[in-house]
């Protein structure tokens, strides 16, 4: 398992490599397996001042993350520009906020959400959950003394990444990441 450290920002890009593409469960045992790993998990660097992650290899050409959230930190609305993936916590708990909605990716700058989209999921040490393709989620570390730390895998790796802002029922692009820009 190939590993390199980042801090506080955007994971950086790495090569693709070219395999079968897995699936959403496939991500999911392997963010789980990962997660479970106490050497690899205890092996992260924690910084009190913003996340930290380690990038690993996922199956099949995916990438992953293992990544370290300091109490009150997360990640804002996103989404992961059209790749599947799943993610499952190693340490601490996480709250996932997310929308039970197709959300179109293309031509709009601000969308009107319905009654009834917003979920929300807590996710203790070893529990998990996959996604689809279009999934939009914020990812949230609540706790005011706990560091959590968390295992994500995404295929294909993030051809890049939008960024939302939310005011009540309407959601704003405010931003699009290239794996370029995170270097």
């Amino acid at each position: 398992m190939s590993l390199s450290v980042r801090s506080s920002g955007a994971p950086e890009s790495l090569p693709r490599s070219a395999t079968s593409s897995p699936s959403s469960s496939e991500l999911l045992a392997f963010v789980r397996r990962i997660a479970a790993d106490a050497f690899l998990v205890a092996s992260l660097p924690l910084d009190p001042g913003g996340r930290t992650w380690v990038r690993l290899d996922g199956p099949g050409g995916s990438e992953a993350w293992l990544i370290g959230w300091p109490p009150g930190t997360g990640t804002g609305w996103h989404d992961h520009g059209g790749s599947h993936g799943a993610f499952a916590t190693a340490a601490g708990t996480l709250r996932e906020e997310s929308l039970a909605a197709r959300i179109p990716t293309e031509g709009w700058k601000t969308l009107g959400l319905a009654d009834g989209i917003d979920r929300e999921r807590r996710l203790t040490a070893g529990r998990g959950r996959a996604f689809g393709a279009h999934h939009v989620h914020q990812v949230l570390n609540e706790s005011v003394d706990e560091h959590a730390v968390s295992v994500h895998a995404y295929y294909p790796p993030l051809p890049m990444m939008r960024r939302y802002s939310r005011t009540g029922a309407v959601l704003r692009l405010e931003q699009v990441e290239r794996p370029e820009e995170w270097q």
